[in-house]
């Protein structure tokens, strides 16, 4: 049931997340950040099951910092993007060299080798390049996409962009685009995600614009 959703616009790139950590039919909270910056302009948006998403995006974002430091310079936003869909290909296709292991062996290797099951978005902001947004999926999948949606969600905000997208939007015209999608999201998918964090790449780098929230998180008192 997750949604992550962006698009590029002139000279920016929007990402909107879901903010629902669930498990099963329990929500265990309604303010997780999906949305990890890689660095100063650069986002990456994930879906997934959550340990893989948490543990691939922060691997993703301490490899992007050590090549940084290593050799003075960051990397562009498709070098960043050909190197996480390099990660993702070879945890997928791992493979056992001999079949002579024992059972037990072979369980240790499907628990350690399992492919990450996550679904990502990443959008930058490159001088010579300028905005981008790269569709990476689970399979290793990777597209330079003018927009891109994952989850559930994206049966209606994907045909909602396809309405109302134009490659020369302005930032307050693709703020408004994503408030419709996320619109069309609460009003039509059955069990909806309340709340949505908004963050965009530009020039000036990647920052946080604002946060939807229909349902605000509340502390139980212990009894």
């Amino acid at each position: 049931m997750e949604c992550v959703f962006g698009l590029v616009g002139n000279g920016f790139a929007i990402v909107a997340a879901d903010t629902s950590a669930v498990h099963s039919i329990l929500v265990h909270k309604n303010n997780e950040d999906k949305i990890m910056a890689l660095d100063s302009h650069k986002l990456i948006a994930a879906s997934g099951e959550p340990g893989d998403r948490v543990q691939f995006t922060e691997y993703v974002q301490k490899n992007v910092s050590l090549y940084q430091f290593r050799n003075g310079i960051p990397l562009t936003t498709a070098a960043a993007a050909n190197f996480t869909r390099g990660e993702l290909a070879t945890a997928l296709r791992k493979v056992i060299d001999s079949l002579g292991f024992c059972l037990t062996l072979l369980i240790l290797f499907c628990f350690v080798y399992n492919p990450y099951s996550v679904n990502i978005l990443m959008a930058g902001y490159d001088k010579e390049a300028g905005a981008s947004l790269y569709y990476i999926d689970y399979i290793a999948t990777l597209h330079k996409v003018d927009k891109g949606a994952f989850g559930y969600g994206s049966y209606f905000s994907l045909s909602t962009m396809d309405r109302h997208f134009r490659s020369d939007m302005s930032v307050e015209e693709a703020i408004d685009l994503v408030d419709k999608c996320i619109l069309e999201i609460r009003s039509r998918l059955v069990i909806a995600p309340p709340n949505f964090v908004i963050k965009i790449v530009d020039k000036d780098g990647a920052r946080e614009h604002a946060w939807r929230q229909s349902v605000q998180d509340v502390t139980t008192a212990a009894v």
